[in-house]
């Protein structure tokens, strides 16, 4: 073996090679400075030192990071509000029955197997998928329209989405409402978009900024793209009103502005399916284009199933066919197709009409639950004296609450209650329960008038 031949040496051994015929070249002679780095790194290659020993540890995500510090604490009246999933009264995970029904179908079935979906998914669930949040009745969909494809809950179809429009749409700056979901502007930063904010929160009237909103939306550039919550805003609970939502409809079509709506929470902030989606309808009715994330994390309790899809309303079917075939493009690389098992159970339940109805009324049951919960930490804030005017907690809707209170009386509340929540105050209505209830309206008033 010729021993010239690097072919035939160990990658170790060539880049040690390398580093001694460095340090024996003449170039080597005047640059100290470099062969200590050289040698310091020969050495910490020697001691089996991590090529990633320069790696920082990140900050726990701020949402999800509350859970971690709520399983760390070992008081038993511990509570945590942070978690966006639902709890039942005696602060359990639900499984629907609904979904336990389809699953035991999905297993009895002899006949499927474990291939590979195609690049948009199941195409079932697709087509069901968008008659759900569009209607069947639909116009769009009826005139071949719309183009859905299957993606992994909301969050990827809101990176899908973006990815889209980064390539293919001519504007690169989406607006997106303040505050949102703390992941829209990462997903849409990463997507390739520019992100910039609107007014939408009043930390005075804890509700809508309506005016503000007019105003930042009306001087946004012709075509930006603008996010919008379809229902149950997260983290604020703050929704527009039919006629609110109407401005909004006539102030963006005028503008040219291309709304992207997030769907999280179809039937679970009002509990009827129809109602929720009624911004987004409102918008495909008038003819023009739009995009729709939509989940079935919340509203099936499919959260780990990671189940999603989205929806592009075109003016032609022409047009909404190529759209796909470029949306395809975005996904083979990203995660070269969907998982099956979860948007099989969403198409089971609603291909069927027994099981269909059995869904819409264990939802409603959820959104009634959570309804319930904001009755009663109100009436226990006002049974207290609580300082201040709590009536913004049932005026609100959904899952999330965003109470007002401030970061330091949420550490106060953490650590003399050990209540859990994220910093800016947001409550995850579906965490309470009859008994938490007063528990939380304890720490609340307790935070509160510490600061008057």
């Amino acid at each position: 073996m010729n021993p010239r031949d690097s072919s035939s040496s160990s990658p170790s051994d060539r880049r040690l090679s390398a580093l001694a015929r460095h340090l024996s070249s003449p170039s080597a002679a005047g640059v100290g400075g470099g062969v200590s780095r050289s040698l310091a790194s020969s050495s910490s290659f020697a001691r089996g030192d991590s090529v990633f020993s320069h790696v920082a540890r990140a900050p726990e995500d701020p949402i999800l990071g509350v859970t971690v510090a709520f399983n760390k604490d070992p008081s038993p009246v511990k509570l945590n509000l942070g978690v966006g999933a639902y709890r039942t009264e005696e602060g359990k995970p639900l499984v629907l029955n609904v979904v336990r029904q389809a699953e035991q179908q999905l297993i009895n079935d002899r006949a499927r197997v474990k291939e590979y979906l195609p690049i948009v998914g199941l195409v079932e669930f697709n087509k069901l998928s968008a008659k759900l949040i569009f209607g069947a009745d639909s116009p769009a969909i009826l005139e071949n329209r719309v183009t859905t494809v299957q993606c992994l809950s909301g969050t990827g179809s809101l990176r899908v989405g973006g990815e889209f429009l980064a390539r293919h749409y001519h504007q690169h700056t989406i607006y997106i409402p303040k505050p949102t979901w703390g992941n829209h502007p990462k997903v849409f930063t990463l997507a390739g978009l520019s992100v910039k904010y609107y007014r939408y929160y009043d930390p005075a009237t804890r509700g809508l900024d309506f005016q503000g909103l007019l105003e930042d939306l009306g001087s946004a550039p012709l075509g930006a793209v603008v996010l919008l919550h379809a229902c149950a805003h997260n983290p604020t609970g703050v929704d527009p009103t039919i006629q609110q939502w109407e401005q909004i409809r006539q102030l963006i079509r005028s503008r040219r502005q291309l709304p992207f709506f997030d769907s999280a929470y179809q039937g679970f902030a009002s509990g009827n399916l129809d109602a929720d989606a009624q911004s987004i309808r409102s918008f495909v009715a008038d003819g023009g284009e739009c995009l729709v994330a939509q989940s079935y994390a919340k509203n099936m309790g499919l959260y780990g199933e990671r189940v999603g899809a989205l929806s592009i309303v075109c003016r032609t079917a022409d047009v909404a066919g190529r759209v796909e075939s470029q949306l395809k493009l975005v996904i083979r690389p990203m995660y070269s197709n969907p998982p099956i098992h979860g948007a099989s159970i969403v198409a089971a339940i609603l291909r069927d009409r027994e099981m269909y109805n059995e869904w819409t009324i264990e939802l409603k049951a959820m959104a009634d639950r959570i309804i319930s919960m904001r009755h009663q930490l109100f009436d226990a804030l006002r049974a207290r004296g609580t300082p201040g005017d709590w009536s913004h907690i049932i005026k609100q809707i959904g899952m999330f609450t965003f109470t007002g209170l401030n970061s330091q009386q949420v550490a106060f509340m953490t650590k003399e209650y050990h209540i859990y929540m994220t910093s800016d105050g947001r409550i995850s209505m579906a965490g309470l329960s009859s008994k938490t209830v007063p528990h939380l309206a304890d720490a609340i008033h307790a935070a509160v008038a510490r600061a008057v």
